[in-house]
């Protein structure tokens, strides 16, 4: 978690608060990293950090924006800023969804 801290800090995202979530309490099998966190405003946001070996395709960034939905649902408040690190080969079409839904995608593969 600190390597994310710090990864955020250095892209000028600062938390008040970061807690993570287990993807099982949200009903999900998915090997993603999900933090929910506080920003200076005030306003949810929820940082999700995958690493895999596979490619990244639009069937999974369909489920993992489900996780998203799932996530407002748990905390029974609406998350304004969603944003997403993965550290896998990811499919151009993949990430093209994902930021038209107003993620912020950053890649490492």
């Amino acid at each position: 978690m600190k390597a994310l801290v710090e990864y955020l800090n250095h892209k000028n995202i600062i938390f008040k608060s970061l807690k993570e979530i287990l993807p099982k309490e949200l009903g999900s099998r998915k090997k993603a990293a999900l933090y929910l966190g506080v920003d200076l405003k005030g306003y949810y946001a929820l940082v999700m950090e995958l690493a895999k070996k596979s490619r990244v395709l639009r069937k999974e960034a369909a489920e993992l924006m489900e996780l998203h939905a799932k996530a407002e649902k748990y905390l029974d408040s609406k998350i304004t800023k969603k944003y997403i690190v993965i550290k896998a080969p990811l499919c151009s079409h993949a990430k093209a969804m994902l930021e038209e839904h107003g993620w912020k995608v950053w890649h490492e593969g």
